[in-house]
């Protein structure tokens, strides 16, 4: 099919809701293929993508041995009954996620090494889900503390915990609101942080809150990178007042940030933590991972109906190609990669000169998630701007996302096996756009 037929096809049979497309045809591209770094679309134009794919593709898109895990297990066993007769497969996606987080968190601890139970979803936002029923089942407390700027999905619990206006208000009437919102915190404002503590400490000594849900580094938020001491200061509290501390690593897990989750960069090992995108490399899967004693004390064992399931729990498919992509990431070293390139995008990026007095830019970021952020003279959101140098982009060959509320934050989350020669081609480009505005 030819691009111009799929665009109208979407619009005839597909919500309008969805897509967005500019009427000179500038926006979207039709995605045809894609291999490592780069997309070609249906015209066969070729596309270094800077996204992943929302960051999905961490060990590089169609990475060959996640393809044949996939493709081998398709062959063998395609479905499987996820509550009632399981496969071998999820056992051991279920073992490795344990050693991969609460094991390998807590082996040196005094108290001995803490394995992990999880609850297998389809999508992001239903691994949030689940962790806010651990956290009514275990506490027996029904609200939930989550920040500005937050986004945890669009299914009708994560709405209450997902900030933006945008997405909650058209649902507000049948939302039972049990989130609370406090800011969050810009690295820059550490010495407000105290203030901010205080005002969560408030809300927790209410003990109506079961639990914190926080993002280790806001990404469709903006790309926003807290203070160091954010995340230890919120797990002190909550152990002070018998809240879980749920990370939400949907985004920045399995090596985005550096190290295998954002988390460990303070040393902070949470109650629960919600994995997705990059956990498979392309498969609807996800995962709420939580400590054995906790999701033992909150979930009653089965007695042949389970209280939270779905059809497609941990999907065999999903599950070979999670299993191959964790061994990927291991093999080709991503976690350290990501380190050292997101080193240097972040350093070229605080570079870019902008030739013209506006929108004035400001870079931050951890690992290889990154953010431009563009602002007028008055201090106002560019959004505007943004979106018109993304198209640019893409019109010369490279694919980036806007995030934060106003569409101003250009974000980079490529897959973590790009070259630093890619990075710096990026940004030459970016600096020509923008030279060119």
């Amino acid at each position: 099919m030819t691009t111009t037929k799929t665009i109208k096809w979407l619009r005839e049979y597909e919500s309008r809701n969805v897509l967005f497309t500019e009427p000179d045809g500038s926006w979207p591209i039709v995605w045809e293929r894609a291999k490592g770094v780069y997309v070609w679309d249906a015209r066969e134009k070729k596309y270094l993508d800077l996204t992943g794919a929302f960051g999905v593709a961490a060990a590089g898109h169609a990475n060959p041995n996640v393809v044949n895990a996939g493709q081998r297990q398709m062959a063998r066993l395609l479905h499987a009954m996820g509550d009632v007769h399981p496969h071998a497969l999820k056992a051991k996606l279920a073992r490795e996620l344990s050693r991969l987080t609460f094991e390998r968190w807590t082996n040196r601890s005094k108290h001995g090494t803490t394995s992990a139970k999880t609850i297998f979803c389809n999508s992001g936002f239903e691994a949030v889900e689940a962790a806010l029923k651990t956290a009514i089942l275990g506490t027996g407390r029904r609200g939930i503390i989550a920040f500005t700027g937050a986004y945890h999905g669009l299914g009708y619990g994560t709405l209450n915990v997902t900030h933006r206006d945008f997405f909650r208000r058209p649902f507000h009437p049948q939302l039972r609101e049990f989130g609370e919102f406090v800011p969050f915190p810009r690295d820059k404002q550490g010495a407000s942080f105290p203030n901010l503590a205080a005002k969560i400490e408030k809300i927790l000594r209410q003990n109506k809150t079961g639990a914190i849900l926080v993002e280790p580094i806001q990404a469709r938020g903006g790309v926003v990178v807290p203070p160091p001491e954010f995340l230890p200061r919120l797990r002190k509290m909550c152990d002070q007042f018998n809240a879980f501390l749920i990370v939400d690593e949907i985004y920045t897990g399995f090596g985005r940030t550096g190290k295998w989750f954002a988390c460990e960069h303070s040393g902070t090992v949470p109650d629960l933590i919600c994995l997705g995108k990059a956990l498979t490399g392309g498969f609807p899967l996800s995962a709420c991972v939580g400590r054995a004693e906790l999701m033992d004390a909150a979930w009653p064992a089965s007695q042949g109906e389970a209280v939270h399931t779905s059809t497609f729990l941990g999907h065999p498919v999903g599950c070979a190609m999670a299993l191959a992509q964790i061994k990927e990431i291991q093999r080709l070293g991503l976690c350290e990669r990501s380190a050292r390139l997101g080193g240097f995008l972040l350093a070229d990026l605080k570079q870019i000169q902008n030739p013209k007095s506006t929108p004035h830019l400001s870079a931050r970021g951890l690992g290889l998630i990154a953010g431009l952020e563009l602002k007028l003279a008055d201090g106002k959101p560019a959004g505007a701007a943004a979106f018109q140098i993304i198209k640019e982009m893409l019109r010369r060959g490279y694919i980036l996302l806007p995030e934060g509320e106003y569409g101003n934050v250009i974000s980079f989350t490529p897959p973590l096996t790009i070259g630093k020669s890619h990075l710096e081609a990026t940004v030459r480009e970016l600096t020509e756009v923008l030279r060119c505005l």
